[in-house]
């Protein structure tokens, strides 16, 4: 759990989970799965030095908000002329045939709202961890607003080292140089 909360603002649900497990009252909450369950017991604060420097972590979190959006800022179009009275500048244009389906597909790209959807960065290195004020420093964009809620977890993909390769052995009139 993180970030102490209100009893008065907790449903009953979470209030008997909290009281069963004998902790105060958390905002957030969320479980992960481990494979050791007796390095760690119920309530105990996880700092960031679980974490090294050099490490590489996966970062998610929800995204900005952009509100209701077109389709050129959506999903990229390219819009129509913006010449010789076209009034077709910033419209989606058309959306499928009709009689023989006699409907849109879906997954067609149209105005609606854009952002506030969950987005993980995978893969950001570690640059610096600071257990005095509990903060940690990463390589890169982490997805959301300033202060938003994130959550940082050990990489799931494997980090490939790049290897120096040699160059071909040249060879001139018989003999390699």
């Amino acid at each position: 759990g993180f970030c102490d909360a209100k009893e008065k603002k907790l449903t009953k649900p979470k209030k008997g989970y909290f009281t069963k497990q004998n902790v105060t009252p958390q905002k957030f909450l969320k479980e992960f799965r481990i494979d050791n369950t007796g390095d760690y017991t119920v309530g105990q604060e996880i700092k960031v030095d679980i974490f090294r420097e050099s490490d590489y972590v996966d970062i998610s979190g929800i995204t900005k908000g952009k509100g209701f959006t077109g389709v050129m800022k959506r999903w990229g179009y390219s819009g129509g002329k913006a010449s010789h009275g076209s009034m077709h500048h910033r419209a989606p244009g058309s959306i499928g045939a009709s009689s023989d389906p006699s409907r849109v597909y879906k997954g067609t790209g149209m105005p609606g709202h854009k952002g506030s959807s969950k987005a993980m960065v995978q893969k950001l290195k570690i640059i610096k961890i600071d257990p005095e004020n509990n903060l940690l420093m990463v390589k890169g964009a982490i997805p959301g607003a300033k202060n938003g809620l994130v959550l940082v977890k050990k990489t799931v993909k494997t980090i490939k080292i790049k290897k120096v390769k040699e160059g071909p052995v040249k060879k001139t009139k018989g003999k390699a140089k």
